[in-house]
């Protein structure tokens, strides 16, 4: 029987099973909106396009960066999702380009289903307007043909990073009239470009630039942005120049409820409860039994594939399985296309996906979004609620907290989550691995010249990597230039989403040899050793055969009750100490290290229990690492005074809660920082935690703990001290049996200490 929303969730008020886990129901009433006139000028049929879907006056938002991007501003728009952040630079960059048909804009999407949505938006203005701009996408799937019409003619040229960074800076020469004419560049999603992914494509900018001046060009920038703390200096930071900030949002926004959940616990003193992934599926269950589409996001992978499998044994019709479908990273781009139609279509009811989804894809109607396990920031817990409820009146997103020490802060301290402000978008786009690559393929695209200016890159004298691609003979100076002298293509050598370049391809050979999918190289040693279950759209594949050197992993289907979970051993040394402040409680330091890190064993984990049913040795080679890093020691006073036996197990306590906590002040996700703990450091012998950067070269986040420890440890003690467990547990300083007895009240006192 088909329901609404507001059905569903009188049905779950009732249930107390369901009510005692809510700490937090937050119901914000529908808003009517702020308007502002259409501008004067704009061309007709530009008008007319916008009258035909209903559009005569602007939000104020949409108004204010019309009239600075006017100024010849560059700006950053920053409201929430279904707020019209599109209309703020179409309606600039369309008039302009009907009043001059000789300028050009380029728009950068960071993934190709965004790119055709956004193409589809000017094409459907065009027919109404009954006028022609030439648009065009421009990526991997883009036929011969259009590529060529697209540089020859194309007004409008939609692309993404990694095609800007290898298809078209590299070959500007085809691109005369684009580059010549450039006028605009367009940064949708612009909190997405943080860490790695936000370094690497900071650079490709600087590139874009470079060349945007050759031909004679110097073109504004318009950044579109979901809410972080701090997209002034993010937007300045990628654009290398001022921007203007728009915050103030003039959309009108629907009904829409947000619950915190906690899952029951399973254990009188709350040290075990239900896995969010188990929760999370049987609330949705609820949902797209009455026909409401839902998505349900997941932290990881093999999340994604387990609440498939799960919400699939939850609908009864079992011919109807593909109205449930998984969505992620390593998916092949038609399937994930076809998953997309299928949502917008509604053939598909329900979808278990990573924070690929997470972005303004259209995906149609979806009234309810239910996230298993706080997503990691503040901001993308707002990107992913508000994907439901985009074109509804009445929506609901759920968040179903983990047993994590992140998760249960958050379910225990909801306001804290409502009180803050997004967090941070950090990059460091100086990383000397990451620059260093940019400045090769920079000087492929043209040469540097052979003096102070001239040797220049955004700003930064970089002859000293160029004197180093001279002693590679990649490069040599020759009439005042640096020029390209190797058969090389650097481009296709650097992977912008990745410190690493090297993939590893999926082979499925259960009936020949078909490609599937793939995971980056820091991934491969966790996901894809030999005997690992490989989870792929709910189908498990048993990895047969590792082949490292050719970044291959052979799989065969499988039908097991278990997945598999791998451990990582982590080791640490310090190179150089930047940062110390020897005042401080804890003495922290910031600086240089070189971590070694082994994949040791794997754990097979049974479907829905998540019993430890077996373990296997994974022989894989190890990876090193040289990174930024953070670290604190406890002071002598406190460890003179503990068990020498329960030192260790402190020391992982704190880490467990750092590692967990420190999200909440940094733009990243978990997996962007590392922990190792040293009972004896080898720096100064005493006990001390690392917090590093997960990436070749670190990309100032552990930096930025540095500064925020303070704050971290503030909020590690809230979370251990509101923790009703006896002597831990997952959701603080780890189980008792992990960490040693009395080791929870040890962890409090020191942080009391030191707070």
């Amino acid at each position: 029987m088909k329901k609404d929303v507001a059905t569903v969730l009188l049905e779950l008020r009732a249930d107390p099973r369901f009510l005692s886990g809510i700490t937090a129901w937050h119901k914000t009433p529908a808003s009517e909106g702020q308007y502002s006139p259409m501008p004067e000028g704009i061309h007709p049929g530009l008008r007319d396009a916008l009258a035909s879907k209903g559009i005569t006056e602007l939000y104020t938002h949409q108004r204010e960066a019309y009239d600075l991007i006017q100024s010849g501003k560059n700006v950053c728009v920053v409201t929430p999702t279904a707020s019209g952040k599109t209309l703020c630079y179409n309606l600039s960059v369309l008039d302009s380009v009907l009043k001059d048909p000789e300028s050009r804009a380029l728009y950068i999407f960071p993934t190709k289903a965004l790119a055709q949505d956004q193409l589809a938006e000017v094409v459907d203005l065009k027919t109404r307007g009954k006028f022609n701009i030439e648009s065009f996408t421009f990526d991997g799937d883009t036929p011969p043909s259009k590529r060529r019409l697209a540089k020859e003619v194309g007004q409008i040229i939609i692309t993404n990073p990694d095609m800007l960074h290898q298809a078209i800076l590299p070959h500007h020469p085809t691109w005369v009239k684009l580059f010549s004419g450039l006028k605009y560049v367009i940064v949708d999603e612009m909190h997405g470009y943080r860490g790695v992914f936000g370094s690497h494509v900071t650079n490709v900018f600087r590139r874009l630039a470079r060349i945007a001046r050759f031909y004679g060009a110097n073109p504004q920038m318009i950044f579109a942005s979901a809410t972080i703390a701090n997209p002034h200096e993010l937007a300045e930071a990628i654009a290398g120049a001022p921007v203007a900030v728009v915050d103030k949002n003039g959309a009108p926004s629907s009904e829409k409820n947000f619950i915190f959940w906690n899952p029951p616990a399973l254990t009188p003193d709350g040290s075990v409860r239900q896995s969010a992934i188990d929760a999370a599926a049987k609330l949705a269950s609820k949902f797209i039994a009455g026909g409401i589409q839902t998505i349900v996001f997941a932290r990881s992978r093999i999340a994604v594939e387990l609440l498939v499998q799960y919400l699939r044994g939850s609908y009864r019709e079992r011919l109807q399985k593909d109205k449930i479908r998984g969505y992620r990273g390593g998916y092949l781009p038609n399937e994930r296309r076809a998953i997309e139609k299928g949502l917008r279509e509604g053939d598909i009811l329900g979808v278990a996906a990573t924070n690929a989804l997470e972005l303004g894809i259209d995906i149609g109607n979806l009234d309810c979004a239910i996230m298993a396990g706080y997503p990691g920031t503040i901001a993308s817990t707002w990107q992913q609620a508000g994907r439901a409820g985009r074109r509804s009146g009445v929506a609901t997103a759920i968040l179903v907290a983990g047993p994590g020490p992140l998760d249960q802060f958050i379910a225990k301290n909801p306001d804290y989550f409502f009180g803050q402000t997004a967090e941070y978008g950090l990059i460091n786009p100086d990383n000397p691995y990451i620059l260093g690559e940019h400045v090769k393929c920079a000087a492929y695209e043209l040469p540097f010249r052979d003096t102070e200016e001239g040797s220049r890159f955004a700003g930064r004298d970089v002859s000293a990597y160029l004197e180093h691609l001279k002693y590679q003979d990649i490069i040599h100076p020759s009439g005042g230039r640096w020029h390209w002298s190797s058969d090389s293509f650097p481009a296709a050598g650097v992977n912008l989403r990745s410190a690493s370049s090297d993939n590893f391809v999926i082979v499925d050979q259960t009936n020949g040899a078909e490609v599937i999918g793939e995971v980056d190289w820091f991934a491969a040693p966790m996901l894809v050793h030999e005997q690992a279950i490989y989870m792929h759209q709910g189908q498990q594949y048993h990895v047969n055969r590792l082949d490292y050197d050719a970044k291959k992993a052979y799989v065969k289907k499988v039908h097991v009750d278990y997945y598999t979970d791998a451990n990582l051993a982590v080791g640490i040394r310090v190179t150089s100490v930047d940062k110390e402040d020897d005042a401080g409680f804890f003495r922290p330091r910031f600086g240089e290290v070189s971590v070694t890190a082994l994949a040791t064993i794997y754990k097979k984990m049974k479907m829905y229990t998540n019993e430890n049913v077996g373990w296997g040795q994974i022989a894989i080679p190890e990876m090193n690492l040289h990174t930024q890093a953070m670290w604190f020691t406890l002071p002598d006073e406190i460890v003179s005074s503990m068990n020498p036996r329960l030192v260790g197990g402190v020391l992982s306590g704190l880490a467990n809660v750092a590692l967990n906590i420190a999200p909440l002040f940094l733009m990243s996700d978990k997996s962007d920082l590392g922990v190792a703990v040293e009972a004896r450091s080898p720096f100064d012998g005493k006990p001390t935690v690392y917090l590093y950067d997960s990436y070749p070269g670190g990309v100032g986040l552990s930096e930025k703990a540095y500064s925020l420890l303070p704050d971290i440890l503030k909020a590690s003690l809230e979370l251990i001290s509101a923790c009703e467990c006896g002597d831990g547990c997952p959701g603080c300083v780890g189980p008792p049996g992990e960490s040693g007895e009395g080791v929870k009240g040890l962890c409090l006192r020191v942080l009391k200490a030191g707070v």
